[in-house]
Order: structure tokens, then sequence, then C-alpha cells
């Protein structure tokens, strides 16, 4: 197979564009007889002659011509490279694999991507929902390269294999049947829910933000029902079965629920990102970092 060379192809794409060597040599900052020798060369390496005699001047053959519609090609080729790689080093091409937990995926993740699609429409942004645990397992095992997950389930900010961002402190309201005595409240203390029938999931991080914050109010809650998704805890909520904390970053909503604010010192959920030590310098990583910053200062 022949060996193409650029520098060459390009002497004779100018060649073509001039008309004469010595024109092209004053082109390429080249001396005349360095062009000659150039196209000598690459003549030999495709085996046909590329220029012909035409009086004092040099005419391309038809072979010169057919290499130059096929190195046309592959300049346009090498053009679309250039731009793509400067793409990339400005964060605007790439591939980001993203892992977040699940109302991080509306809240955070979706509008950061919409931004994206505008301002650097070059990148590719994949997404996986994973539990708040899962996603660091999914970012030490090399499967995303951005975990979206909670303070208390991310690795500590001395784990010299992540680098951590905080993102957003979450406040927490209490959901509450419409008919409930607070319900009409601006805002309640926790502490008046005490003998509450609560709902939140057996186990899990919304089962341990549950507990802590009702405990820092001075109690345990008494966990009357059991549930995962905001679907089911909120349906339970509107049939009067219990109360239950919801993230204000949710927009879980249910007929017959009321959300009020929680007073005094109100319990928030931190909200962080984290990226292996080191990637976050990385051009594409850091466009999305700045995105997902960007959305959580409007929360």
């Amino acid at each position: 197979m022949t060996e193409w060379d650029i520098k060459k192809l390009q002497i004779l794409r100018t060649l073509s564009e001039r008309g004469t060597v010595t024109a092209t040599a004053q082109a390429l900052l080249m001396t005349p007889s360095a062009v000659s020798q150039q196209l000598s060369n690459l003549a030999k390496q495709v085996g046909v002659p590329l220029l012909e005699a035409q009086g004092r001047r040099v005419r391309l053959t038809d072979a010169a011509h057919l290499v130059l519609r096929h190195a046309d090609a592959v300049f346009a080729q090498l053009e679309l490279a250039e731009a793509e790689l400067a793409g990339y080093a400005r964060g605007e091409a790439g591939e980001v694999r993203i892992g977040a937990f699940s109302t991080a995926v509306p809240a955070l993740v979706v509008p950061a991507v919409r931004r994206l699609r505008e301002d650097a429409p070059g990148l590719d942004v994949r997404v996986r929902e994973a539990e708040a645990a899962e996603a660091y397992e999914l970012l030490a095992a090399g499967d995303v390269d951005l975990a979206l997950s909670l303070a208390a389930h991310a690795p500590t900010a001395r784990d010299p294999k992540f680098t951590r961002v905080p993102l957003l402190a979450d406040p927490l309201d209490i959901a509450l049947p419409a008919d409930h005595r607070l319900a009409a409240r601006r805002s309640v203390r926790l502490a008046e829910l005490s003998e509450e029938a609560w709902i939140f999931g057996g186990s899990g991080p919304w089962s341990e933000i549950t507990t802590a914050a009702c405990e820092a109010a001075g109690f345990v809650p008494e966990q009357a029902h059991s549930a995962a998704g905001w679907t089911a805890i909120l349906a339970m909520v509107s049939a009067g079965m219990g109360v239950a904390l919801v993230p204000r970053m949710a927009a879980a909503t249910a007929e017959g629920v009321v959300r009020v604010s929680i007073g005094g010192d109100q319990p928030r959920r931190h909200v962080v990102a984290a990226v292996r030590k080191g990637a976050e310098s990385g051009p594409a990583l850091a466009r999305v970092l700045d995105a997902l910053k960007e959305v959580a200062e409007r929360k």
C-alpha cells in the first residue's frame, strides 16, 4: 500500500492553485528545487507521473488531478478533525457518563444536559440512574465519569481516589394530608409531629435522613409504613396513613397532599458530585460540572 505524505500532497495542491513551481515555493517558504524534489518523490511513491513539461512551465497530469481529488477529501477530513479537537480542548466534544440518584436526574442533570446541548452540541452526555451508594461504586469501577449523590453516602473529602464538589443544600419539607390539623400552617416544627405515623423507606439514604432529622428534633419517628418511591409515599400521605419528609428538589406532588416548610433548624440533604481524582481537569468533564453547578445555584 502506498504511504501517503501529507506534506507532499500539500505541495501538489499548492502547485495546482499557484500554477508554477516558483510561486508554490514562495507560498510555502521553500526553494524551487525543494518543491521539485518533493513532487518527484511523491510521483515515485504513487508510481505514476504527476507533472509534465509544457514549455518552460509544468502541467499537472490526469493522474495528479486524480490524486488531488482524493487529497481534497483528506484535507477536508483533517480540517474537521482539527475543529473537533479544538472543541474537545474547550470541553465542547467528548463523552461524559453520569450516575445520579433518582431526584437529581430531573432536577439537576436534565436541565444541565439541555444547557449543554445549546452551548456544546458536540458533547455527548450519558445518564444512568443509580442509588446514592451505588453511584460511587460505578465511579470507582470506571463505569461512570461523574457521580451525583448525597453527602452522607459520598466518600469523604480525604479519600484520595475522588474529588468532591458540593452542589446543593436541599431543604426538606413535610408532606401532610390536606385535612391534617397543621396543613394550613406556613411552617411547622418537626417536634409537633412526634406523635404522627411516619412513612419512609425501610433502608437506604431516605430512611437515614428521616430518622436523623427527627432525632435532631428530639424524637424517634414511628415508621407506620415503608416505601421508597415518591408516588407510593405521597399516595399513602394523601390517604391519611401518615406524614413524610419530602426534599424540595423533588417535584413530587399528589392530590390531597400539602407540602409545608419546616421552621426552626430546617433539615437539609446535601447533594454532591464526585469524579475520580485528577479527572476534574479534563475539559469535557469540567464543562459538565460547570453546567451542574449553574443549575444548582438557581435552585
